[in-house]
């Protein structure tokens, strides 16, 4: 068990963070959570301290990890609080979703704008590297750490953009995947491969985490689709992942850095 250790996930408030929170809490760590968005990071906080009672501290903070300013005025307050980072889960992310764009946006290269793809690009990159240039400083000072990066089975293949239409024929589809997404998660295995070299002395591990699909209320028809192009016929639950950032984040995996480890039921495979 790893008491005494303690685990910061940004995108706290989204659909694997809290998970992630869970599967880390399960092991020792106590838990610092970063979200942007400060009413639904209050609600998975409060039924998060009702999963982890009595194992371990929670911590939480509303933050634009875009803004390094914000993320260094996190890191004195954690300082100050003797709540050193052993563990980085650079989790946060803009990820579109298709049912919600609008009439004059369909995710096309065409109408794609570059304010959009600036500010999906903050946060999925600039943020990963502001949160591991900062909480870096803190595992020097624990004489060593791990950073995780979270990509997706789309940052090491391109979408199959067929699978946004129930008929999956290409010429059908009217809201496509946006590139800001895969550059963003192409972009984070990049800068996993980077700091795994620079902070290899300090003894700080980086590896990449690339799940697939997981299920969240999506279409009937999308769900279908993905699902034939996964060889184990099936989407990822949300739990699915746990092992693996315990992995990721503990001795189990010491020997490793630098790494993808792909958890996608066999979908890049095809």
């Amino acid at each position: 068990m790893y008491k005494n250790k303690n685990a910061l996930i940004t995108g706290g408030a989204g659909l694997l963070g809290p998970e992630h929170a869970i599967a880390l809490n399960e092991v020792g760590f106590n838990i610092v959570l970063l979200d942007i968005d400060p009413i639904n990071l209050k609600k998975k906080l409060k039924i998060l301290k009702k999963k982890i009672k009595n194992r371990g501290k929670i911590l939480s903070y509303v933050c634009d990890i875009a803004d390094e300013k914000q993320v260094k005025k996190i890191s004195l307050d954690l300082i100050k609080k003797k709540f050193f980072i052993d563990v980085l889960v650079n989790n946060a992310e803009i990820n579109p979703k298709m049912k919600s764009y609008k009439k004059n946006y369909t995710g096309r290269i065409e109408d794609y704008s570059i304010d959009r793809l600036k500010k999906e690009l903050s946060v999925g990159v600039i943020g990963t590297f502001i949160c591991s240039k900062i909480f870096a400083e803190h595992m020097k000072i624990r004489r060593g750490g791990s950073i995780i990066n979270i990509s997706s089975d789309l940052g090491i293949t391109a979408p199959d953009q067929r699978v946004y239409h129930k008929s999956e024929l290409i010429d059908n589809v009217r809201n496509f995947k946006p590139i800001g997404y895969s550059i963003s998660k192409h972009a984070v295995i990049g800068i996993t491969k980077y700091l795994s070299t620079y902070f290899a002395k300090k003894n700080i591990r980086c590896n990449t985490l690339v799940p697939g699909a997981v299920l969240n209320n999506q279409p009937s028809f999308l769900i279908k689709n993905v699902k034939k192009r996964i060889p184990l016929n099936r989407w990822a639950k949300k739990t699915d992942y746990k092992k693996a950032i315990q992995f990721l984040a503990t001795d189990d995996s010491c020997y490793m850095t630098g790494q993808s480890l792909i958890i996608d039921g066999g979908r890049t495979i095809w």
